[in-house]
């Protein structure tokens, strides 16, 4: 670290309660008297590591400690500062008339062909034309799928202002733009993203529309190859890292370590990148040892069968992993019998949300969606579940390379390449013990849905999760034939069961309405619900109906 680099952080620190930071202060208390931009730039390289923002009037004061609140709102459209600088990109990569004549062409056969080999379930190369299809065609969902992911966290006070964040598989950089428009003004985030293909390319361009407060670094290499020790010991720049795969960062020491248990990032995002590794769950497990003690990981897949379920296997057999002690992450407490979940099924002890238990710090913990309302059961199920929310606004980008298809091109029809469907599945997973729900049941009261044989044909009393939209009358799901079913249908859990089980609501009343209200990932009570079995579908249907009474209760 250089004298005057030195000299910066010494007076900051000094004045960083008194008063805002001023360069052309600075500048004075330092030997030399570096130019006040000097002073500005290295205050910018430093501001993570010191917890600053900058102001708009030049300025920088310390991060509040407030946590981020939800926004809870729709998202709506991709913003039209993303669409701009999108469409800058594609047409300095492939002409102002991007989306016409043969570079149209081009990139449309590129989307096809992308879709096609995901759909096959076979690699694709993201090379510079899959990179601008998949910006063309993905961004937009991706980007609205991350917000309604975080405001899970958001809505416990787990999103702090000032972030720390893992992107693996950053792609083009969806989650990216959507972490950092739900983030207010006044957050600071320090952005590390690992992505080796041309998507890079697209995600510098794009992270440039960012705010100042947002300090990003690219580390152009694959995650198996990733280094966190780069990250520790502050060389990730282009030209400080040993083998020159970064760009972003200023190259200078700093004391941010996510090697160590008591250090680490405060979210780590996976989102639709663990489908395509070789070794998923241990990904994910290297990705949980650089979690901070309070931090998240969120992994995200499309809402597709497999991948869905694949990510629920990948959760399931990561849970309850010891990744720390609790001695190793500095929170002391020893580990009881209840606190390794011994599997007798009894219930869980009385608990309010959101809280911890300090044994259970450092073991992998489902934050959510998904719950587990019996102490000592896990959910054996195939764990399709998925969230869907509203489209967006078609994108200008979109519609233009929807419209500008040859009329003789014989696969098309219209809509083909306007993709504005926000469905998504994801797992959170944490390693201080927090689950977003937690509930306390008697088995004397409530049912397991891992008893449902004995249940079959009788009125029981349940506390499960709702755990998708309606599947009724749709193909977003395999349940049955998908023939426009009248009655709305909705997977549901209690994190016990081995086979899938769905609330059918036959007739409405105002006594189980509650159940078309709540919403994904919310707990309701069931009272006086009939089980019946579906041979044809092997699953178990319970039917909600004049008799049955709904609450949300979590």
């Amino acid at each position: 670290m250089t004298d005057q680099r030195e000299a910066v952080r010494s007076n900051t620190k000094y004045l960083r309660n008194v008063r805002p930071i001023d360069p052309e202060e600075i500048c004075d208390y330092i030997d030399g008297n570096p130019h006040p931009a000097v002073v500005r730039q290295l205050l910018r390289e430093e501001a993570p590591d010191l917890g600053l923002l900058e102001d708009d009037d030049g300025t920088f004061v310390p991060v509040d400690d407030e946590p981020v609140r939800p926004n809870r709102g729709p998202v709506e459209r991709f913003p039209a500062a993303y669409e701009r600088r999108l469409e800058d990109f594609l047409v300095d990569r492939y002409g102002v008339d991007w989306h016409e004549d043969a570079t149209g062409d081009l990139l449309r056969s590129t989307v096809r062909r992308f879709k096609a080999r995901y759909l096959e379930r076979q690699h694709v190369e993201y090379d510079d034309d899959v990179a601008a299809g998949y910006a063309i065609y993905h961004l937009p969902g991706y980007y609205a799928a991350v917000q309604y992911a975080l405001d899970d966290l958001a809505e416990s006070g787990l999103l702090g202002r000032n972030l720390r964040v893992l992107d693996i598989g950053a792609g083009v950089g969806g989650p990216a733009l959507g972490l950092c428009d739900y983030l207010p003004d006044d957050a600071l985030v320090d952005y590390h993203a690992i992505e080796p293909s041309a998507a890079a390319d697209v995600l510098e361009e794009l992270l440039e529309e960012t705010g100042r407060n947002v300090h990003p670094t690219i580390h152009r290499t694959t995650v198996e190859a990733f280094d966190p020790g780069v990250v520790a010991n502050g060389t990730g720049g282009a030209d400080a890292g040993s083998d020159g795969n970064a760009s972003g960062a200023d190259g200078t020491a700093s004391g941010f370590d996510p090697t160590a248990p008591d250090d680490g990032f405060d979210l780590v995002i996976a989102a639709n990148v663990l489908s395509e590794l070789e070794e998923p769950v241990a990904v994910a497990r290297s990705a949980l040892e650089l979690l901070a003690p309070d931090g998240t990981l969120l992994a995200m897949s499309p809402a597709d069968k497999n991948t869905s379920i694949q990510l629920r296997e990948i959760e399931r057999e990561l849970e309850d992993e010891r990744i720390w002690t609790p001695e190793e992450m500095g929170v002391g407490g020893s580990e009881s019998v209840e606190d390794v979940d011994d599997g007798d099924g009894s219930a869980r002890s009385e608990e309010t949300g959101g809280s911890t238990d300090a044994g259970r710090h450092g073991r992998v913990t489902v934050y959510g969606p998904t719950v587990r309302l019996w102490s000592g059961a896990r959910p054996t199920d195939r764990g399709w579940s998925f969230d869907a929310r509203a489209d967006l606004e078609v994108p200008s980008f979109q519609r233009k390379f929807d419209e500008a298809t040859p009329e003789h091109d014989e696969e098309h029809a219209p809509g083909e390449f306007v993709n504005v469907d926000v469905q998504f599945s994801y797992s959170q997973l944490r390693l201080d013990g927090r689950r977003r729900m937690n509930v306390s049941l008697k088995a004397s009261d409530w049912a397991r849905m891992t008893d449902m044989d004995r249940h079959v044909t009788n009125r029981i009393d349940l506390v499960a999760a709702k755990l998708s939209r309606s599947l009724s009358g749709g193909d977003d799901g395999d349940y049955g034939d998908g023939s426009n079913r009248s009655n709305p249908l909705f997977k549901i859990s209690d994190g016990s069961e081995s086979i899938d089980h769905y609330a059918v609501l036959t007739g409405e009343t105002s006594l189980n309405r509650p159940l078309l209200k709540a919403d994904y990932g919310e707990i309701c009570s069931f009272e006086q619900i009939l089980a019946l079995w579906n041979d044809d579908e092997g699953a178990y249907n319970l039917v909600v109906d004049e008799e049955t009474i709904v609450d949300r209760i979590g």
